[in-house]
């Protein structure tokens, strides 16, 4: 094992999903079509919602910047676990590992925020819809997402700061296919216990605020459309939603399984498959939810495609 300054190791070992080489290149695969996927659903929303006028509202502003997180926090993971599930070298350095983390780190809690914004964001619409030009400005809506990437930053360069500190001097071998926190913790042969402290703090205060806003969001809008009337106004109001409350189920379910649980709960199988699930999958289907789904994204492609025929017929 390599060592720096006798207590941190210079690189580390990941395992992986599984030491079978037929299954290593059927999850290659998987993962690369699933990847492709990703970047195209998750570029294609980002270009759409830049394209069409018509789309620049605070809820499709919302909706590029949790495209651009998904892109980026499926390419931190990704590439690297392809190259190992192609190659029989698996390290990764010490630095990149970290580095990795931090981006993992980072870009979930934003994504947290930034869930919780856009339930703020249909709560004005439906509840307060008079006023929703004038709360929901653009000057507010990019506080708000700086607001996030700011907590954000804070919240990963702590995580990493306080990991950093951990001494590995028995192995360096992590049994995960990223560097996640849970695998790393193991591997320190020092007491962890003021790390999983924080780590659980900044994780919870982070989920909970987060969940907190939607939950009060959701409840005041499902008190709001009750009063409605008609049949069809109800199925309006429940249908702006569904897209957004079907990607907050997903995302929140699998994080809370894997994280706010004590981490000697921790099952390589389980906690490895979910991990698949909100690194790999997610970033996936978050365009296809919020496309197929949603008829102003369809609209707006078909008024792209419309405009590039007839582009190219004026040529």
């Amino acid at each position: 094992m390599d060592r720096r300054n006798n207590t941190h190791v210079s690189d580390f070992i990941l395992m992986g999903l599984t030491e079978s080489e037929e299954i290593q290149l059927v999850l290659c695969i998987i993962f690369l079509i699933i990847y492709l996927v990703s970047v195209l659903g998750n570029t294609g929303m980002i270009l759409i919602i830049h394209l069409d006028l018509q789309l620049h509202t605070p809820m499709y502003f919302f909706l590029s910047h949790l495209s651009f997180l998904d892109f980026t926090y499926s390419t931190a993971i990704t590439p690297k676990t392809l190259q190992n599930l192609l190659t029989s070298t698996k390290h990764i350095s010490y630095i990149s590992c970290f580095t990795q983390m931090y981006f993992l780190i980072f870009l979930g809690a934003v994504e947290c925020f930034l869930l919780s914004l856009m339930a703020y964001d249909r709560y004005v619409a439906i509840c307060n819809p008079l006023h929703y030009p004038v709360v929901m400005s653009k000057r507010f809506c990019c506080s708000l997402i700086f607001g996030s990437y700011f907590i954000g930053f804070t919240n990963s360069v702590i995580n990493v700061l306080f990991m950093s500190r951990l001494d590995f001097c028995d192995s360096n071998v992590i049994h995960h296919f990223f560097c996640d926190t849970s695998p790393i913790l193991d591997l320190s042969c020092t007491d962890t216990r003021g790390v999983e402290i924080m780590i659980f703090i900044c994780a919870g205060s982070t989920l909970m605020v987060s969940l907190i806003t939607i939950s009060v969001s959701y409840l005041s809008i499902l008190a709001t459309v009750l009063k409605i009337t008609s049949t069809s106004g109800k199925q309006k109001a429940f249908s702006t939603c569904a897209s957004h409350l079907l990607g907050v189920t997903i995302f929140y379910g699998t994080t809370i399984f894997t994280y706010l649980k004590p981490r000697k709960s921790y099952t390589l199988g389980k906690d490895q498959v979910a991990s698949v699930f909100y690194t790999i999958v997610i970033p996936m289907l978050n365009p296809l939810i919020y496309s197929l789904r949603n008829k102003e994204v369809k609209n707006a492609l078909k008024r792209l495609m419309q405009k590039r025929q007839d582009f190219m017929q004026l040529k």
